[in-house]
């Protein structure tokens, strides 16, 4: 793009603010009535899409969103890896594993020039319970200390930037889940931020569960597939879940404390124009009773690395959405006394606001 400005200002300043110009006049005049051509060089925002062939939960849904009209063969991304696009839209197909294939952001703007605005990974889900479900979740590793080693890949006390699309196709995904007949077989869930791989842009996962008989369920995989058709707009509507300080409802939950699957935080992320940054489960935040630590006088005598998650888990959040109003939420009945006690006066003193349900009505 070529843009034509007139210099007309920029040589009067110079003529009338530095001494060396006005020794030689004739050339500054000359420029008085020219034209400066600025070349703007644009490069295209899009979204990154990761799947893997190792993992039928990931494959399958890429395959379907790939079967729809559009796409045509991208780039291949060193070493070897695959590429389609279609629109804003890039599809990429590894081999590895999905949770340890780190900066692929940062490789696919190297390789190609373009500017990744967001990055969503296709995976399975495991779950103890063995529950079909299909889940969303932010991702990062905030607990750990550093030296410790992540088993599902990140890096010691890293939050992703969480994709402010999660709450917006949370509640789109549980629509389509019981338009096409999943639920109540199916779980429609969130899950607390957790696993890798590392990233660089607004992030999430998109997960179907538990086991490997509903990894392979093509019905999941196309009901995933819809979720990233239409929440990207790729099918000709408009884009779901994208974030606009200027317009709507800026209210972003923080989500802090109870289990894996958030029971409590999902209750409010469930209405309408809620927005989802990180979501802290009781493992993510490491407390040690007052008891077990030495104390330091004028200083919180609880240990752990609780006050790292938090702390890691906001300063993302508020990069996620800026012009946000970041509300951290607690489930409350997690929480012993004294850690109550402990996250809270922690919250008051790094400004971080605390919201309660009615709250984000």
């Amino acid at each position: 793009m070529i843009l034509k400005i007139s210099c007309r200002n920029v040589i009067r300043f110079l003529h009338t603010h530095n001494n060396r110009f006005r020794a030689n006049t004739t050339p500054i005049q000359s420029l008085l009535n020219a034209n400066c051509r600025v070349t703007v060089t644009t490069r295209n925002m899009v979204t990154l899409i990761v799947a893997t062939t190792s993992d039928p939960a990931s494959i399958n849904p890429a395959a379907a969103l790939l079967a729809m009209p559009g796409w045509t063969a991208g780039p291949t991304l060193p070493p070897d890896i695959k590429s389609f696009t279609n629109k804003q839209a890039r599809v990429i197909q590894h081999d590895g594993s999905i949770v340890k294939e780190d900066d692929l952001d940062l490789r696919w703007e190297e390789a190609t020039g373009e500017v990744i605005d967001e990055v969503i990974f296709l995976s399975r889900h495991t779950a103890v319970s063995n529950r079909p479900a299909l889940t969303v979740h932010p991702i990062g590793v905030l607990h750990l200390k550093d030296g410790e080693s992540p088993p599902q890949g990140g890096k010691p006390g890293w939050a992703a930037l969480p994709n402010p699309r999660i709450g917006p196709w949370f509640r789109l995904l549980k629509k389509m889940a019981e338009a096409h007949g999943l639920v109540p077989e199916f779980e429609i869930t969130l899950e607390a931020t957790h696993h890798g791989p590392i990233t660089n842009k607004p992030t999430m996962f998109l997960e179907i569960g538990s086991t490997e008989e509903y990894w392979k369920r093509q019905d999941a995989a196309q009901v995933m597939a819809l979720l990233m058709w239409e929440g990207l707009g790729l099918g000709g509507g408009d884009a779901v879940g994208n974030w606009n300080s200027e317009t709507g409802k800026r209210k972003v939950l923080l989500g802090i404390g109870g289990g894996h699957y958030a029971p409590r935080h999902m209750d409010i992320v469930l209405k309408e124009d809620i927005w989802v940054g990180h979501l802290l489960s009781g493992y993510s935040l490491p407390m040690e009773e007052p008891t077990q630590t030495k104390p330091n006088p004028g200083e919180n005598q609880i240990g752990g690395n609780w006050r790292q998650s938090i702390k890691a888990a906001f300063e993302a959040t508020k990069a996620a959405f800026p012009g946000g109003e970041i509300l951290a939420h607690l489930d409350q009945k997690s929480f012993k006394g004294w850690q109550r006690k402990a996250i809270t006066e922690f919250l008051a003193e790094e400004s971080i606001s605390v919201g309660k349900p009615n709250d984000f009505t």
